[in-house]
C-alpha cells in the first residue's frame, strides 16, 4: 500500500453565514489547493450529509466540482451522517493508496442556519433508528441518555463534564475561524437551560454553515496518514452491549493503530467529536488516550487543555469551533495539519502525531485518522 499525504488544507470561518453551501465549500476548497501547490485535482471526494433537505440539492458532487470549475474531473459524493467528512478522507486514501489516482482534493460542507432549529433537529435525528425515532426519540435525547448512564456507571459529576465545555470555548477564543469564540465560566455551563435532562445548552454543540477542506497526494510532504480506520454498531442503541462506550470508536481506533504501528502513547494532540460533552470523556478512553475511568480527572486537572500533557479539541471542538455536520471530520484534520506545521496561530503546540476522531450518528459510524510529521 502507497503511503498517502496531506499537501494542503484550508476551511471557512464556521458559524451564521449568509452566503450559499456551494460558495463556502469552494472557498475552503480553493484555499486548500493553493496551500497544495495544485491547479486541478485529478479527483474529488464530496462530504455532505443531507443537501437535499437542508438546501433543496441533489447530484451534490458533480454541484460542487461544476461550482469550482472542475466539470470534467471524477468526483463521488460520501456520506455516513455526522461524520462524514472522516469517511469522505478514508476514500480519498483509499484511491491514492490503490495507486488510482495521485491527487484528490476532499471537500465537505453544511449550510442549516437558516432552518428553523426543530427542522434542523428533525433532518439530523434521521441517522437515529427509525423505530427508536418513532418513539420520539431525537439525538440530544439519546446523548441525556448515555451522558446519564456514564454518570451512574462512573461517579463521574456534572460540574466535571461542564469543565469540558469551559476548555473547549477557552480554546475557540483563540481560533479566528471558531463559531464561538467567547470564553465561559463553570457556572455558566452549568446554569444554561436544560436540553436534554441532564445535559444544558452549553453542553451541546452549536448549529453552524461552514466548509472544510484537505488535498491528499501520493507525493512527499511533511505530514503522513500513518493510520485510518472505521467502526460501526447497531443503530438501535437499544441493541448495543454497552451504552456508555462506543463500540464504533474503539474498533475504528484499533484499525487506525494497527495500519500506523504504534499506539495512544505517541498521541500529542487529538481533536475528538464532543457534539455533546461528555463524549469527549467516553471518547478519550475509548481511544485509549487515557486510562478507563480518568478523563474526568484528566480534564479538571488541565491535562487535555492547550498547557496540558495531551490537548484535546486545540481549535475548540465542536462545541464551540462549530459543527457545520459534514464538514467537521475534515476540519479536524485541518487543525491537525496545521499544528504539524506550525500554522495554528494564537494556538500552536509543539507535536509529531495527531489524531483525529469522528462520530457518526449516535456512534454509529465512526472514523479515527492518525497523522505524523516527518521532517
Amino acid at each position: 500500500m502507497a503511503d498517502v499525504w496531506l499537501a494542503g488544507a484550508g476551511m471557512t470561518r464556521f458559524g451564521h453565514h449568509e452566503r450559499t453551501l456551494p460558495d463556502l465549500m469552494a472557498e475552503a476548497a480553493r484555499a486548500a489547493l493553493a496551500a497544495a501547490e495544485i491547479e486541478q485535482p485529478e479527483a474529488i471526494v464530496v462530504a455532505a450529509m443531507n443537501p437535499e433537505e437542508f438546501v433543496g440539492e441533489g447530484a451534490f458532487a458533480s454541484r460542487i466540482a461544476t461550482f469550482l470549475g472542475f466539470s470534467r474531473t471524477p468526483a463521488l459524493r460520501v456520506e455516513t451522517a455526522t461524520s462524514s467528512g472522516a469517511a469522505a478522507i478514508f476514500a480519498a486514501f483509499a484511491a491514492i493508496a490503490a495507486g488510482l489516482y495521485r491527487s484528490v482534493l476532499v471537500v465537505g460542507g453544511e449550510k442549516m442556519t437558516h432552518l428553523p432549529t426543530p427542522r434542523v433537529s428533525e433532518i439530523i435525528g434521521r441517522s437515529i433508528d427509525p423505530e427508536e425515532r418513532a418513539y420520539g426519540t431525537t439525538m440530544p435525547a439519546l446523548a441525556g441518555l448515555v451522558t446519564r448512564a456514564f454518570m451512574a456507571r462512573s461517579g463521574v459529576t456534572l460540574k466535571e463534564i461542564s469543565q469540558v465545555s469551559v476548555k473547549n470555548h477557552s480554546h475557540g477564543a483563540r481560533n479566528p475561524l471558531a463559531h464561538f469564540r467567547e470564553p465561559v465560566t463553570l457556572d455558566e455551563v452549568m446554569e444554561s437551560r436544560v436540553v436534554a435532562d441532564p445535559l444544558r445548552l452549553f453542553h451541546c454543540c452549536p448549529i453552524s454553515d461552514g466548509g472544510a477542506a484537505v488535498v491528499l497526494t501520493a507525493e512527499r510532504t511533511s505530514v503522513r496518514v500513518a493510520g485510518i480506520g472505521q467502526g460501526n454498531d447497531y443503530m438501535a442503541v437499544r441493541y448495543r452491549e454497552s451504552l456508555t462506550s462506543f463500540r464504533a470508536t474503539q474498533a475504528a481506533a484499533q484499525v487506525a493503530y494497527q495500519m500506523a504501528g504504534f499506539g495512544p502513547e505517541r498521541v500529542e494532540v487529538a481533536e475528538i467529536h464532543d457534539a455533546f460533552a461528555p463524549f469527549e470523556l467516553i471518547s478519550l478512553e475509548d481511544l485509549g488516550l487515557v486510562p478507563p475511568g480518568k478523563a474526568a480527572h484528566a480534564t479538571m486537572e488541565g491535562e487535555t487543555a492547550l498547557e496540558g500533557r495531551l490537548p484535546v479539541n486545540p481549535s475548540g471542538g465542536l462545541k464551540a469551533r462549530g459543527h457545520p455536520l459534514a464538514a467537521t471530520g475534515i476540519a479536524q484534520v485541518v487543525e491537525l495539519v496545521w499544528q504539524l506545521t506550525g500554522q495554528a496561530h494564537g494556538r500552536q503546540l509543539q507535536a509529531r502525531v495527531a489524531l483525529a476522531h469522528s462520530i457518526g450518528g449516535l456512534a454509529t459510524n465512526n472514523w479515527v485518522t492518525l497523522l505524523e510529521r516527518v521532517d
